[in-house]
């Protein structure tokens, strides 16, 4: 069949294809930022488009709103998944940290890689909400509290618009947001400009290399923590490192029990960080919460499936680069 131009409704662009195309990049971003893995995150969005799919073609172009569609649907996917992943984290061996993302995390002909020509809108925004010590905090959220301080607070949904995606009243949405407000305030640390923090992450590798406790030390708030995402398929301690001296001698004994590690300067999340390479492969990626000159929170994830981004050579060189400058 053919209209008054003669373009068949075979020929004609799928509604629900451009609207994908066009809302992959708040989906990526939304779903991560929610679940604090990638992979999860992925997943999430697959089946938010298979859902899209697997409507009648009728249904689909009815809808007016196919991005808020998207939107809705991946949000309350993530909302069972938190729910769920609280009891699973709970099994999890020794800590849980966020899967960490490498600089240019973007999707690159079927894969996450670095490369340049890949389309924008699957990159995820490395801003100051997807840093390693804001997703912790998210950690402690409930999952409605984290959806609907996400929704509203980050990507700026209306309350009214968050309270459709939850289920619940609008008012019932502030107070969520506002309660996980509350609980990202108190984990703020002083603000702390870019170059300083990659000064003192960079005054904290040679220090490390050099096994100088004392200068490890002053480099260390005093009730800093050292945590450490093994998952149980890799070495890694249990339970988190208290106290600027039991992390200094911690770091400084790693040098010593593996000796033939490379320490390289990366970003992590937006934040310079360090890379730990044995035999030119990422085993662990780290990343800090700075205020000031001191160091409070280092969070090392060793855990293989949480480093495929990294393994498998995502703009490593680039991440080093900036975090150099």
């Amino acid at each position: 069949m053919t209209d008054a131009s003669g373009s068949s409704e075979r020929d004609r662009p799928d509604p629900g294809l451009s609207a994908l195309v066009s809302e992959r990049h708040q989906l990526i971003n939304l779903t991560y930022r929610l679940l604090g893995s990638l992979t999860e995150a992925e997943d999430v969005v697959q089946e938010t488009y298979t859902r899209w799919y697997a409507m009648p073609s009728q249904r689909r172009e009815a809808i007016e709103s196919p991005g808020g569609w998207l939107t809705t649907v991946a949000s309350r996917i993530c909302l069972d998944q938190l729910g769920s992943a609280r009891a699973r984290r709970e099994r999890y061996v020794g800590a849980w940290v966020p899967e960490p993302l490498p600089a240019n995390t973007e999707w690159v002909s079927g894969r996450w890689g670095g490369g340049t020509t890949a389309d924008p809108a699957d990159r995820v925004t490395l801003d100051e909400s997807v840093t390693m010590a804001f997703l912790v905090v998210l950690e402690l959220m409930t999952p409605a509290e984290r959806v609907a301080f996400v929704l509203h607070d980050v990507f700026r949904y209306s309350f009214a618009e968050v309270a459709a995606i939850v289920g619940r009243t609008p008012t019932a949405c502030r107070q969520l947001a506002s309660s996980a407000r509350r609980r990202v305030r108190a984990s703020e640390s002083t603000a702390t400009p870019a170059a300083q923090r990659a000064d003192t992450v960079r005054a904290f590798l040679q220090a490390w290399e050099a096994k100088d406790i004392d200068a490890l030390i002053g480099l260390l708030a005093p009730d800093a923590t050292a945590t450490g995402d093994g998952g149980g398929l890799v070495p890694a301690v249990l339970r988190p490192v208290e106290g600027a001296e039991e992390v200094a001698r911690f770091f400084a004994g790693r040098i010593d029990v593996v000796p033939d590690l490379t320490l390289l300067e990366s970003m992590v999340n937006g934040q310079p960080g360090l890379v730990a390479e044995r035999g030119g492969v990422p085993v662990s990626v780290m990343a800090f919460d700075i205020a000031g000159d001191r160091i409070r929170q280092i969070w090392s994830v060793l855990n293989p499936d949480k480093l495929r981004l990294w393994r498998a050579g995502s703009s490593l060189s680039e991440g080093r680069a900036d975090a150099a400058g």
